[in-house]
């Protein structure tokens, strides 16, 4: 599979406008927490099969992405990172806007795609973002005039 890329945009009517790799990281400790907990509501080890990933950084990258890394068959790793970029508004200024960027890298499975997806929504929805999915379609979870 070819390395793909979605995005996680924060818009003016985000939540928030500006967002660190440490709070994005936090983020996924969160959903690790609800979905082990859902696991144990149902008495069923859910939380291993909802979030089959540990939360990996290299040491000279910390502070701008970080991976999640499986020893699990169907799952190899995704990478998120945060960064910035230069948009012109419907008014014709230019600003800057900050947006998540998630990876599937090359070796990632098609197992990977789908965790990501679930990452991508779950992480639009807690930010009231714009996301742009893999397949370059776009999901609105900001409040729209």
């Amino acid at each position: 599979m070819l390395a793909k890329n979605a995005y996680i945009k924060l818009v003016p009517s985000s939540a928030k406008q500006q967002v660190i790799i440490d709070e994005v990281k936090d983020l996924f400790y969160y959903y690790k927490d609800i979905t082990s907990k859902t696991g144990n509501q149902v008495d069923w080890q859910f939380g291993d099969a909802a979030f089959p990933y540990e939360v990996k950084e290299k040491e000279d990258e910390k502070g701008k992405w970080f991976y999640l890394h499986s020893d699990h068959e169907k799952y190899c790793a995704i990478l998120v990172g945060v960064d910035t970029e230069f948009i012109r508004d419907e008014n014709g200024e230019e600003r800057e806007q900050q947006y998540i960027q998630v990876t599937l890298p090359e070796q990632s499975t098609y197992g990977d795609k789908g965790k990501a997806n679930e990452f991508c929504k779950f992480l639009a929805k807690k930010m009231q973002g714009e996301l742009h999915l893999f397949n370059d379609r776009i999901m609105y979870y900001y409040p729209r005039k």
